[in-house]
């Protein structure tokens, strides 16, 4: 597998380039911005990807998937943060493993969920060989959540449902936020908020995802 450390066009100073910009974009949370330094991008794509892990675009995993451009990922992470850290998690779209481990530095537990068994089974690897343990995975339905250890302080999608699926809010705990993003050709990026009065909608940006599937593939 590729070096942890990287070299050349994966190495600490390209990856440095890469935060000087999302800073400039607008993310200010110190926390995440470290946690995108110290996270190396480059493992989680094919070597033959690797030099253009630091650059701030989408790039494709495999099985019509793709590992979020970095300022969609440290902006989702900021959104999450935003209340103070999370004890518990439902990743929705294991994907790659990158949006994952970025987290994984910064909340209590996380509960991903992936429908494509082989990129799960990537990700997992990636996971041990970054010693990342507070990490729990499933080859599963997104759309089905993971009723098993709800319910949680946010739940993340890194796929787009047409709307907001009513199982996932039933598995937010009070208080928590469910953040994904929706539609179908036109996508926004929504944050749903569990409060004593019932859910807050609030959207956040145009985003451009991946559809949510059903079913799983393995």
């Amino acid at each position: 597998m590729t070096d942890v450390r990287g070299i050349g066009m994966t190495s600490q100073r390209t990856r440095l380039r890469l935060i000087e910009r999302l800073k400039a974009d607008g993310i200010g949370d110190e926390r995440v911005l470290q946690a995108m330094t110290d996270t190396p991008r480059h493992l989680f794509v094919d070597e033959a990807l690797a030099h253009r892990a630091y650059e701030d675009t989408a790039l494709p995993i495999g099985f019509n998937q793709t590992l979020s451009r970095p300022y969609i990922v440290a902006r989702m992470t900021e959104l999450v943060l935003q209340h103070g850290a999370p004890n518990r998690i439902l990743e929705l779209g294991t994907g790659s493993g990158y949006q994952t481990a970025i987290l994984s530095n910064l909340v209590g537990e996380i509960y991903s969920v992936e429908r494509i068994k082989p990129l799960l089974d990537k990700a997992r690897a990636r996971l041990r060989q970054l010693r990342i343990r507070n990490v729990r995975c499933k080859h599963g339905d997104g759309f089905e959540g993971w009723a098993e250890f709800a319910p949680f302080d946010v739940i993340l999608s890194a796929a787009a449902p047409e709307s907001v699926p009513e199982i996932l809010l039933s598995q937010l705990a009070p208080g928590g936020i469910l953040l994904l993003p929706v539609g179908g050709d036109s996508q926004k990026l929504v944050l749903v908020r569990s409060t004593p009065d019932g859910f807050e909608e609030t959207v956040i940006e145009d985003v451009l995802f991946v559809p949510m599937r059903g079913g799983v593939q393995r």
